[in-house]
C-alpha cells in the first residue's frame, strides 16, 4: 500500500431523520473520539427535516472545529419547492464553512465561487469533471456506482486539475432520489402529511422481495442499497489511483469504531484480516458489498486477493 498519511478520512452528511438529541450525541462523539479529518453537515434528503436540527449547527460546527475537524456544509440533493431554492441559495451564499453542492440549483446559486461537488451531481467522466472545475469546483466526490477503472481515470484527471477526489468506502449506497416519498406512502400517508414516519427507521426502512429477501432500503425520497458498501480491502488501490479522501457514510452503528478500523488500515496499524473482522463485528448482520467497484451488480461481494 502507498504511503497514506495525506489520505483524509471524511464523514458524510447524515442521510436519515435522526432526532436532534441523537445528532448532538453523535457529533459530540465524532468530535471527541473519531479518527476523521473532515465532517459534512446539513440536510441532503428532505427539507422538512431541517428545522429539527438546524438550530444546533453553530454549536456542532464550533465543537468539531475545536477538535481539529474541517467542516463542510452540504446542500439538498433535490430542490423542487420555493423554500428549498431559498435555503439552497442561502447556503450557497456562505463564505465559510466550505460548501458541498449536490444539486444543479446549488451550482447555479453558487456561481463560480469555490465549492465541492457532492456524489449526487454525477461526475461520471473527465469532461464533466473538467467542466465542474471551470465552474469553481475544488473537490469532487465520485458517484458510488463507478467501477474501479473509471475511478482511476476520473481521479487522474481531477488531480491534474488540482481537485481533491473523494470516494465513499463505507455505508449504504444512494441509488436514487425521487420527487415522491415512498417512506410516507408505505405507511398510507402523503409526502405533505408524512408525520415524519421516517424517524422510526434510523438506518432506513427495509424493502423486501415477494419471497421475503431484503433488497433495498427506503429513506424518505431516497432509495439505498440494503448492504453497506465496504471498500476497506480496496483502499490501497484507491489511494494509489489518486483518491485523496475516503468517505464513511453515517449508519446506525458505532461510527467511531468504523473510523478507527479504516484509519488503522491507512496507517498500517491493522492487518486487513483483523480490520475486516472488526468491521464485521461492528456491523452485525448487515451484508457488505463492493460489486460496483468491480463493474458487477452493486450488491455483490467480490473477493480481493490482493487485500490478504
Amino acid at each position: 500500500m502507498a504511503v497514506t498519511k495525506m489520505t483524509k478520512l471524511t464523514l458524510g452528511p447524515i442521510a436519515y431523520h435522526w432526532s436532534a438529541e441523537k445528532r448532538r450525541d453523535f457529533f459530540a462523539r465524532i468530535a471527541d473520539e473519531a479518527a476523521v479529518d473532515e465532517v459534512y453537515l446539513g440536510e441532503v434528503i428532505c427539507s422538512k427535516r431541517a428545522p429539527f436540527h438546524e438550530a444546533d449547527l453553530p454549536v456542532t460546527i464550533e465543537r468539531l472545529e475545536r477538535a481539529g475537524k474541517t467542516v463542510i456544509l452540504s446542500t439538498l440533493a433535490e430542490v423542487m419547492l420555493k423554500r428549498e431554492r431559498k435555503a439552497t441559495e442561502d447556503l450557497a451564499a456562505m463564505h465559510a464553512p466550505e460548501i458541498e453542492i449536490n444539486n444543479a440549483a446549488g451550482l447555479y446559486a453558487r456561481g463560480r465561487r469555490a465549492h465541492r461537488i457532492g456524489p449526487f451531481m454525477n461526475a461520471y467522466n473527465e469532461a464533466t469533471i473538467d467542466w465542474m472545475a471551470r465552474q469553481g469546483a475544488t473537490h469532487v466526490c465520485l458517484p458510488t456506482e463507478l467501477p474501479g477503472e473509471a475511478i482511476a481515470t476520473a481521479a487522474r484527471n481531477a488531480r491534474q486539475l488540482g481537485l481533491g477526489v473523494e470516494v465513499q468506502v463505507f455505508g449504504r449506497a444512494s441509488l436514487a432520489v425521487s420527487a415522491r416519498c415512498y417512506h410516507a406512502r408505505a405507511h398510507g400517508r402523503t409526502k405533505d402529511n408524512c408525520q415524519f414516519v421516517c424517524e422510526g427507521d434510523p438506518d432506513g426502512m427495509p424493502l423486501r422481495t415477494t419471497d421475503d429477501n431484503p433488497i433495498l432500503r427506503v429513506n424518505g425520497i431516497q432509495t439505498q442499497s440494503e448492504s453497506y458498501v465496504d471498500l476497506l480491502p480496496e483502499t490501497g488501490r484507491l489511494v494509489a489511483d489518486g483518491v485523496t479522501h475516503l468517505r464513511l457514510q453515517p449508519q446506525a452503528v458505532d461510527m467511531v469504531g468504523v473510523a478507527a478500523v479504516f484509519r488503522g488500515v491507512l496507517d498500517r496499524a491493522l492487518g486487513m484480516e483483523e480490520a475486516e473482522a472488526r468491521l464485521r463485528e461492528i456491523c452485525a448482520d448487515t451484508p457488505f458489498s463492493n460489486g460496483f467497484y468491480y463493474g458487477q451488480a452493486g450488491y455483490r461481494r467480490i473477493a480481493n486477493a490482493a487485500s490478504h
